[in-house]
């Protein structure tokens, strides 16, 4: 697809936005709100270090992610990730309605998940089609009829009790988030049903990407090979050929991947000292953890805050 010189220049100016500016109590990691997009209200290109799920209540426009552009219309439905960078584009008179919940993997606890036996939905719906860049747009769930109706009145629920804020709104949202989630991972297995990809191949991509979803969501916690296999009922002969096989990675190179990366977020947002962002992530030797970080970045924990610990992205309303 050839890219217009609009889109040639998107990553260039790029607002990164917070979860401060939007969720001011740390200990509730969610914000929802509604608005309209039209060409006279178009948002400047973001990410941001939070989840967003977006649900296009009515109209259609284009949407502008990480380059490219997608035609998006009424019951599309589709997360953007931290880090991934997107905006909206319309044409004269036209315009979307569009729901925004932001929320980060902290908000569910993973003990609840594990009381109601929906851990595996949870993964499979993050990971599943929302965390590939090459399937997200050919697999965006649309939505019409009575799954419609359920996912608005889901939104709806979440908005009036975040609104109000009454007594237990915080269960009742995190409960309809589940079920918002649940539905949806629903939705997507029956379409991949209905389209037929069932392949080896195809459950394997899933398996690694459930499997590198779980690993996301608990890089702070100790994790050995024995229990990723035994969580997805996996040999360790089966589990490392088949993430090699899809990925290029070993499990190991993986999970140092991903909290490296979380570690470069607390460095550069935070004054904590080495040996407890070290702790943040997993490791509990502040010596290899500082060993590793350089040999993955470059430069010590140290030098990669002096360089980015001030870089922070402006304050942008999200849409």
């Amino acid at each position: 697809m050839m890219k217009t010189e609009a889109e040639e220049g998107f990553v260039h100016m790029v607002y990164l936005l917070r979860q401060s500016q939007f969720m001011k109590d740390k200990q509730i990691p969610f914000w929802i709100n509604r608005c309209i997009h039209n060409q006279h209200n178009i948002p400047t290109a973001h990410a941001h270090d939070f989840i967003e799920l977006v649900y296009v209540v009515s109209g259609q426009a284009e949407h502008v992610f990480e380059g490219e552009s997608y035609r998006i219309q009424a019951g599309d439905v589709f997360i953007i990730n931290p880090g991934e960078v997107h905006t909206y584009r319309t044409k004269p008179g036209e315009g979307i309605e569009i729901i925004n919940c932001l929320f980060t993997p902290e908000l569910i606890h993973e003990s609840l998940l594990k009381e109601l036996g929906v851990s595996q939905s949870m993964d499979y719906y993050y990971v599943h089609p929302f965390l590939n860049p090459r399937e997200r747009f050919h697999h965006r769930l649309n939505l019409m009829g009575q799954a419609a109706n359920t996912v608005l009145t889901l939104f709806e629920t979440m908005m009036t009790e975040w609104e109000h804020h009454r007594p237990g709104y915080l269960t009742i949202i995190k409960l309809q988030l589940l079920q918002l989630l649940i539905l949806l991972s629903r939705c997507y297995a029956d379409s991949e049903t209905k389209e037929k990809k069932s392949s080896r191949s195809a459950n394997h991509s899933i398996l690694v990407r459930r499997i590198t979803g779980f690993l996301e969501r608990h890089f702070d916690k100790k994790m050995t090979i024995p229990d990723l296999c035994e969580l997805f009922n996996l040999s360790s002969r089966q589990l490392n050929r088949v993430f090699k096989q899809e990925t290029n990675q070993t499990v190991t190179e993986r999970i140092h991947e991903i909290r490296i990366d979380r570690a470069k977020q607390y460095l550069a947002e935070s004054d904590e000292k080495v040996i407890h962002v070290a702790q943040r992530v997993g490791y509990e030797d502040p010596a290899f953890f500082t060993q590793l970080f350089r040999r993955k970045v470059g430069c010590s924990p140290g030098q990669y805050r002096d360089l980015h610990g001030e870089v922070l992205g402006g304050a942008q309303e999200v849409h």
